[in-house]
């Protein structure tokens, strides 16, 4: 099995929030998913929310990775960034009024898979997108775009 894997480090700042998420669209791009989509649009969202986590709970420098499964269009797209915090991330319950505390609640509504596991003396929190299910979920939504081509034969 066959994984493409690109990695940025990330300085303990949260201008790195930005830097990240351009960084991303152009590597997502790069692997075949068109930045308008909304599976792009998703990773770049969960992207930002691990890296801010990283950034602004831990203050420690990070390493984003992107991990690209084998398939085209389908296979899983798995978004890692490790720190060398040794704290868990606590997932919390925000309240309407407050203004953070809403971004692990994101990852586990957005990604189809979601875990961290200790790494080194840090940690390395990741989600996993299906690339299969996104595609299906829009042939769903957009069937004409996925209809087979009619092609024209010259009989004559």
């Amino acid at each position: 099995m066959q994984v493409l894997q690109v990695q940025l480090e990330v300085g303990p700042d949260p201008a790195e929030v930005g830097r990240a998420r351009r960084w991303a669209r152009s590597r997502l791009a790069g692997s075949g998913i068109d930045v308008d989509e909304s599976l792009a649009e998703t990773l770049v969202l969960l992207i930002s929310e691990l890296v801010t986590n990283a950034v602004v709970h831990t203050g420690c420098p990070a390493v984003l990775r992107l991990l690209f499964g084998p398939g085209g269009a389908g296979g899983i797209v798995r978004v890692e960034v490790a720190d060398d915090s040794a704290s868990p991330p606590q997932q919390r319950r925000a309240d309407g009024a407050d203004t953070h505390g809403r971004g692990l609640e994101l990852i586990d509504g957005l990604a189809d898979r979601w875990g961290w596991q200790p790494e080194g003396r840090g940690k390395r929190i990741w989600c996993e997108v299906d690339r299969s299910a996104a595609v299906l979920a829009r042939a769903v939504r957009e069937p004409e775009a996925y209809e087979p081509s009619r092609a024209v034969t010259n009989t004559a």
